[in-house]
């Protein structure tokens, strides 16, 4: 199920800097947004208010505007087109005195107001009528109630204000705790009912998320058959969709594609249990199994799974129904299920680069991924990149060294049902942690590590960043040489170079030096030297996108090693790499032409020359 965006705090000047940080304080997840050259110390930066304001609002993220409620209303006016699923867009004073819900105030606008307003002794200004009358947001239910009919809702709320009444058919705290003017003879209807009912103008229906549904299938069942069985069992006992809440299975299914396309038909995301705790449902099973049992380990998946989310005090209402290769139950709770505390997700193992380290070239994909992580793996420093943004979430710490215990604590969170983050710098694909992952993997051949979910999330990695910083050095074909030989052999590592350096590629070195390792690079040196020129261009780039990074040019043959460390990325252009300069010769620029021209350089390098 896709996760709701963390609440965009809006911030276009540093007077309302205190109020920003009082805000993120009441909500952790939160990340501030500050306008470029007006706000300091943001976690995301943007050029164009309105532009960045329509992106999060299309995402759907909660915004909270530290600004006038004009530049709000006129930055969104042109992307505003259904109010029944925009998210809650609130202004806030710079003094956070007043706050005021301008849109999405019956889906949490009107709530983060007033919460807001409580902890900063505050005002709110709800208008919505019924929140003002009533004490109730009738077209915002708690997260346990289902509202059938939204559209209706206007129509009906203008005749309660008209002074009619309720006739409440079936009950629900929300409702009969507010101020709402419920009668036995009431011209108006609510109808609480996990059955389908019609709405209209004088009838609300609310469904509570009260059915469990129980699936079970054969391994690589088409998504659509098991979800047309569910659907159909449903609409033979009469029971509303909007009841179901929660879809669940045994842990063994966690990986199968039918079970995720149910739980996302509802909304939801598929929950998984062992064959132990589905064992505990026997005495209630309808159609307990002898073969099921002798494959998997309990007498009934469908049912079991149904009874367990229902809970002890929870009934099977319709047995096991087959299709050719599925099946299905539902159970009915006693009260709203709550499908985080019923067994796990299938576990998620996100494997991230998140760039070189400068949130401006961390890709959205990385951001969203690790925003809905709740365990972070990676060595401490790249956590410690992430700054702010992880507030909450839960931290492995691993030091240099330790790469494959790393992945392995990663792969066995997920097992657990956890969604995690394995993150690494750069791009985690290129010496990093991705290629450990899928190599232990097949090494180890644990089941359930083979039944992740695994999403490889690419970053800007050092060459590219190095590129960048320099001009355009790989415009022509280019490699990458690590000269580690911690896990690959010198001698190999000295083909590579040889026939790098015959085929004329620009050459990238990746872990040019350590503390240990000093020889390496200066073999290097000198089996480029032997085929192309002295004055070749080198870029030296170190700490690339963190406040200490430095990018210098010197000539190959003007290259110490001596003076290299192991937070460098060194690259070597080629035989056609050139120098050219702008702004009046002060600025250097590399670049290696797309075609091979075989022309002069344009000028010679000096040594230490500065990006």
């Amino acid at each position: 199920m896709e996760m709701t965006p963390p609440i965009a705090i809006v911030l276009l000047n540093d007077s309302g800097r205190e109020t920003a940080e009082k805000l993120q304080a009441l909500y952790p997840e939160a990340l501030i947004h500050g306008l470029s050259g007006r706000v300091r110390g943001s976690d995301i930066t943007f050029q164009q208010t309105a532009s960045h304001i329509q992106e999060l609002f299309r995402a759907g993220a909660p915004i909270l505007g530290i600004c006038a409620s004009a530049i709000l209303i006129r930055c969104l006016a042109p992307v505003l087109k259904d109010k029944l699923v925009e998210p809650p867009v609130l202004a806030i004073a710079d003094d956070g005195q007043t706050i005021v819900p301008l849109l999405g105030g019956h889906h949490g606008a009107n709530k983060l107001a007033m919460e807001i307003a409580e902890a900063l002794e505050s005002h709110a200004a709800i208008t919505t009528a019924s929140d003002v009358h009533f004490d109730i947001a009738m077209d915002a239910p708690p997260s346990g109630l289902a509202l059938a009919n939204p559209q209706h809702v206007k129509g009906f709320v203008t005749r309660l204000l008209s002074g009619e009444t309720i006739r409440l058919n079936g009950g629900h705290g929300w409702l009969t705790n507010s101020n709402l003017p419920f009668s036995d003879d009431g011209t108006l209807t609510i109808e609480v009912t996990t059955n389908v009912v019609h709405g209209g103008g004088g009838r609300l229906v609310y469904h509570p998320k009260t059915l469990s549904v129980g699936v079970g299938c054969e391994r690589g069942t088409d998504p659509s058959e098991l979800v047309e069985l569910v659907k159909t069992t449903l609409a033979n006992h009469d029971l509303s969709r909007l009841s179901v809440g929660c879809v669940s299975s045994i842990d063994l299914k966690s990986d199968e594609a039918a079970m995720h396309a149910v739980a996302g038909f509802f909304g939801l995301d598929a929950r998984f249990m062992d064959a132990e705790t589905l064992s505990r449902e026997t005495p209630r099973l309808s159609t307990p199994s002898e073969i099921v049992f002798k494959e998997v380990g309990c007498y009934g998946v469908s049912e079991g799974a149904a009874l367990s989310a229902a809970g002890p005090e929870g009934d099977l209402i319709i047995p096991k129904q087959k299709s050719r290769k599925a099946t299905v139950a539902i159970a009915r709770a006693r009260h709203p299920i709550e499908q985080g505390q019923v067994g796990n997700m299938q576990g998620k193992l996100s494997v991230i680069g998140i760039g070189p380290g400068q949130d401006a070239w961390r890709t959205p994909e990385a951001s969203h991924l690790i925003n809905e992580a709740t365990d972070l793996v990676a060595y401490s420093l790249y956590l410690d990149l992430l700054g702010e943004g992880i507030a909450g979430k839960i931290r492995h710490d691993f030091g240099l060294g330790e790469e494959e215990t790393r992945v392995h604590a990663a792969l066995d969170l997920a097992a657990e049902g956890k969604n995690v983050a394995l993150i690494s710098s750069g791009d985690i694909g290129i010496y990093a942690m991705a290629t450990l992952v899928f190599e232990l993997i097949d090494r180890e051949d644990n089941a359930e590590w083979g039944r992740l979910d695994i999403h490889v999330a690419p970053g800007i990695s050092a060459l590219q960043a190095a590129a960048a910083r320099a001009g355009a050095p790989l415009g022509h074909d280019f490699c990458t040489i690590s000269l580690s030989d911690l896990l690959t052999p010198w001698e190999v590592i000295e083909k590579r170079i040889t026939a790098a350096a015959e085929g004329d590629f620009v050459i990238s070195f990746y872990n040019p030096v350590s503390m240990k390792r000093r020889t390496q690079l200066h073999a290097a040196k000198s089996i480029l030297l032997k085929h192309r020129p002295a004055d070749t261009p080198v870029i030296i780039a170190r700490n690339l996108g963190r406040d200490t990074e430095n990018v210098t040019f010197v000539a190959l043959e003007d290259l110490d090693p001596e003076l290299v460390d192991m937070l460098t990325l060194v690259m070597v252009g080629s035989s056609e790499s050139q120098i050219t300069t702008t702004n009046s010769g002060a600025r250097s620029w590399v670049y290696t032409p797309r075609g091979y021209s075989g022309k002069m350089r344009s000028q010679p390098l000096k040594t230490g020359t500065e990006k």
